[in-house]
């Protein structure tokens, strides 16, 4: 589903909001669809070389995320969210697996992910499911864990 539609728009949306009130000390508030963030909108996250997925749970969009192309030819995972009322049940673990399967499936043999220093669990779901920390390499100025993966 294109993340600039439907469920798929109304997850994305809902990320960018927590992500604006959980860094709401950042300038006027992290905005990340400012010219300085990676981008990850409906261009990047759609085929032929993106995808944005979203899960149900009877019949609630409960957790969504992409994958785009970077200019190595390596993926990278954007805008995982899980509504808060769906969170502690091992969704974000379901949701990323999809994601590197779907990232699989478009070819790619490397991902890459970021995050922020105020989402410890977050780096600790990439961490002990095999990412390593790397270098920035998408320029984002707010993340503190760069991480990577061979799919």
């Amino acid at each position: 589903m294109p993340p600039g539609t439907g469920d798929g728009a109304a997850l994305a949306a809902a990320m960018i909001d927590e992500m604006r009130e959980l860094y709401w000390d950042i300038g006027d508030g992290l905005d990340l669809n400012s010219p300085d963030m990676p981008k990850a909108g409906p261009a990047e996250l759609s085929p032929p070389a993106g995808v944005f997925l979203v899960g149900y749970r009877d019949g609630a969009a409960v957790c969504g995320g992409g994958v785009k192309r970077l200019p190595d030819g390596g993926c990278e995972i954007k805008r995982m969210y899980v509504v808060p009322a769906a969170r502690g049940q091992g969704l974000a673990r379901v949701l990323l697996r999809a994601l590197e399967d779907a990232a699989r499936g478009l070819g790619y043999q490397v991902a890459r992910l970021d995050t922020g220093p105020r989402q410890p669990h977050a780096q600790g779901l990439y961490e002990s499911e095999g990412y390593v920390a790397v270098e920035n390499f998408n320029g984002n100025p707010v993340a503190t864990f760069f991480g990577e993966k061979r799919l």
